[in-house]
């Protein structure tokens, strides 16, 4: 708990040091020099060696060598400022200027953004990526400037899976009365409600233990968790139900936008393009070594699943949301524009 404590001090004296020095840069794009640039600060809470973690990096070296030096952003990564959730709330308060979120996230500020974690809304990885990069997607992304923020683009984070000590899982029923983990968005629970599993929400960091100690029945994420974070060790099967393609968020607030001349918003936009296009293949190379491995961990992939069962079964909670949500009915709308 201390522990904690001094982190959540940290963070705070963190903003605090930022929101102090924030007038330092230039106020917007058009007054910006090399001497006296105007400077993004983008904060995440993702490791340096995590792949996304280096696709804004060079997002960030993109955009400095692009705008002349005249545009500096400056990276807080590691949680160094917070939580996704804090630091949506900085970039809400103008502490800081853009950040990489999970896209379900963003709900809480536009309620459209539930759609990205509902189960089986693409049906594969070139669907996903097809609809993604649309410009139908594109224009939805920019739509949410009178919500705070706007959308420069997105970054893979794989097809989520489930994945347990021994148990496979081929079909709905076999996960019924399963204790699952799954994280904190209500997307998720409801999915794993209407499955008949019980979702189980915990903090990441916690699950390993959970699957060694029994405590839960299985988890669900991409592949890479097996290995960068060991639970191929305590979980053996993996079976390919894919269920969500859950992408991360590159946003900028509004406000940021907004101090962008007509030709740096471009600039910004292209750069971010540019990001999502390395992601794209570092993303592959990721998931292909971590299945090799896995596999020689012990971990043993499940490829005979019955998704059309999975999609049938948890198309009631794609439909509730669609109800109760207009926002993402429209989105459901966009994608399925984007699609035909």
């Amino acid at each position: 708990m201390r522990t904690h404590l001094f982190g959540c001090v940290a963070a705070l004296l963190a903003a605090a040091s930022l929101t102090a020095c924030a007038s330092s840069s230039g106020s917007t794009s058009a007054q910006a020099t090399p001497e006296n640039p105007l400077v993004l600060r983008l904060a995440h809470n993702l490791t340096d060696q995590h792949v996304t973690s280096q696709a804004l990096t060079a997002f960030a070296e993109d955009v400095e060598e692009r705008s002349g030096g005249r545009i500096v952003v400056r990276m807080y990564g590691g949680g160094q400022l917070g939580s996704e959730t804090q630091v949506l709330g900085q970039l809400n308060q103008g502490i800081v200027d853009m950040t990489r979120v999970s896209a379900p996230g963003l709900a809480n500020y536009d309620p459209g953004y539930h759609t990205f974690g509902l189960p089986y809304i693409f049906e594969s990885e070139d669907e996903y990526y097809d609809v993604m990069d649309s410009p139908e997607m594109a224009e939805y992304f920019r739509s949410t400037v009178d919500d705070g923020f706007v959308g420069l683009t997105y970054y893979s984070s794989g097809a989520r899976s489930f994945y347990t000590p021994s148990t496979p899982i081929r079909t709905p029923e076999d996960l019924r009365g399963m204790k699952i983990r799954v994280q904190d968005m209500r997307s998720q629970t409801d999915f794993m409600d209407e499955l008949g599993a019980a979702p189980i929400v915990m903090a990441f960091g916690d699950t390993y233990t959970s699957l060694q100690t029994g405590l839960i029945d299985g988890a669900e994420s991409n592949e890479t968790v097996l290995t960068q974070s060991a639970h191929g060790e305590v979980a053996k099967v993996f079976s390919m139900t894919e269920h969500t393609r859950i992408p991360d968020m590159l946003v900028i607030s509004s406000d940021a936008w907004e101090r962008l001349d007509g030709a740096d918003q471009e600039l910004i936009s292209e750069a971010a393009r540019a990001s999502t296009e390395e992601h794209k293949v570092a993303w592959a190379e990721s998931i292909e070594q971590a299945v090799v491995d896995a596999e020689a961990m012990g971990v043993e992939f499940l490829t005979d699943v019955d998704t059309d069962a999975f999609r049938d079964a948890t198309r009631p909670v794609v439909e509730g949301y669609a109800e109760e949500y207009p926002e993402v009915a429209e989105l459901l709308s966009v994608i399925e524009s984007a699609r035909e």
